[in-house]
């Protein structure tokens, strides 16, 4: 026997189409199929009657559990919690007073609260929670106010029991809308940020120097606080001063370079503070120290109290200078007298050739010069005072003169024309 007839005869399982012939396995078919079909079409019918059965009026109408389920009323957290409460009881009598617990729940329910995002509310701080603090601003629940929107600023270490208080009126805004639980966020941080700009505005329209303090220091410059605003400071704004850690902590005068709150842009610069204090103290004439900073084929440049001022070749000395390193070393202090300076720019012209007790003092003896300066100023303002009466006088007998040849003119020809015989010659050249 084949390995196919010893299994066929060993097999004690049901018998299956795979060992009938060909018209067994065709009459198998056909008849399965014809039962198979009326399953599906009495299935069909009493699903129908079914159907029609739950739309008739004279029956109940049938729901199922998730129906009912869907149907109920969404819960609040309160009330999921109040359901779910084991807890003991606690029965409040309302005998004398003149509404009841169900008066107050209608009250609240009818009442309007138009609490808007972006709106300005008053409030205050009733508690300090993890990460902010729970704030009554009268609505149905109290808002709440995160530590990052406590302050415009937080210094570094400061609590936020530092910076707000308990029990103290003041303005929020709000900043979401409600939660499941009607709570909102508030915050302290956007108001200030707005008030701040508006002062800056202020400020750099008066253009009027101002205070600041360095909070942070980088490679281009230095960070000041600026009304609770961080202000950039560039380092070639700077005076005096390099922008290293040094600098944290110090109150520099500043005015603005830059303000743009579109892009929450501020630049300030001490320098300009500086030379504007300074030039308002300096005048023509005065006599001031300095440090030489550079040389150039022109002259030198001078600092001068955080100021550059340009001390020409020309007015070193009454002496030609051949070489200006002979005479001038970067580094070196000297005296210059302000001979000329543009508040506006804070461009200041010195001279040391109006120090120099002889000419050409400066090239032979400069330390003389810078020695003497206050008495050689004192005599060389001295000397241009009596030049000055000198011109006035002068000028004055110019004008007297002229006036007594107009008098002498008139009173030898009074009633007669002086341009007459001027005007008989031109006649006659003419003709």
């Amino acid at each position: 026997m084949s390995r196919f007839d010893r299994l066929k005869k060993n097999y004690k399982g049901p018998h299956f189409f795979f060992f009938l012939t060909i018209e067994q396995l065709i009459s198998y078919i056909h008849q399965n199929l014809i039962q198979f079909s009326m399953k599906l079409t009495t299935a069909f019918v009493l699903s129908m009657a079914m159907g029609a059965n739950a739309f008739a009026p004279s029956m109940p109408a049938q729901t199922s559990t998730a129906l009912n389920v869907a149907a109920e009323p969404i819960m609040s957290r309160f009330d999921r919690l109040k359901k779910n409460y084991k807890g003991p009881q606690v029965v409040v009598s309302s005998e004398g007073l003149d509404f009841s617990y169900d008066d107050f729940a209608d009250a609240v329910a009818n009442t309007d609260y138009s609490f808007n995002r972006n709106d300005v509310v008053k409030g205050t701080v009733v508690q300090y929670e993890n990460g902010g603090c729970v704030v009554d601003i009268g609505a149905k629940s109290s808002a709440f106010l995160p530590t990052q929107e406590s302050s415009l600023f937080m210094p570094q270490g400061a609590t936020l029991e530092s910076l707000v208080d308990l029990d103290t009126e003041m303005d929020f805004q709000i900043i979401s809308e409600e939660d499941e639980n009607g709570q909102l966020l508030v915050s302290v941080r956007r108001i200030q940020y707005r008030q701040a700009w508006e002062k800056v505005i202020a400020q750099q329209t008066e253009d009027e120097v101002f205070e600041a303090e360095v909070v942070a220091v980088n490679r281009g410059g230095a960070i000041c606080l600026v009304e609770g605003l961080r202000a950039f400071l560039p380092g070639s704004h700077l005076t005096g001063q390099l922008p290293t850690e040094d600098l944290i902590g110090q109150t520099l005068a500043l005015k603005f370079l830059e303000v743009n709150q579109e892009d929450n842009k501020l630049v300030v610069s001490n320098r300009r503070a500086v030379v504007e204090q300074q030039m308002s103290n300096l005048s023509r004439g005065d006599i001031i120290g300095g440090v030489v900073k550079a040389l150039k084929p022109y002259g030198a440049f001078v600092e001068v109290g955080g100021m550059s001022g340009l001390l020409h070749i020309s007015q070193i000395s009454y002496d030609r200078i051949e070489d200006l390193e002979k005479v001038l070393q970067p580094g070196q202090q000297v005296k210059c007298m302000i001979i000329d300076h543009d508040k506006v720019n804070g461009r200041i012209a010195l001279s040391t050739k109006t120090l120099e007790p002889e000419p050409g003092d400066m090239l032979t003896d400069s330390a003389k010069v810078f020695e003497l300066a206050e008495e050689t100023a004192k005599k060389y303002h001295e000397r241009m005072e009596a030049e000055r009466k000198a011109r006035e006088e002068a000028t004055k007998d110019i004008v007297m003169g002229l006036g007594d040849s107009l008098a002498d003119l008139t009173s030898d020809d009074e009633g007669e024309d002086p341009l007459a015989d001027v005007s008989d010659n031109l006649d006659s050249l003419l003709s």
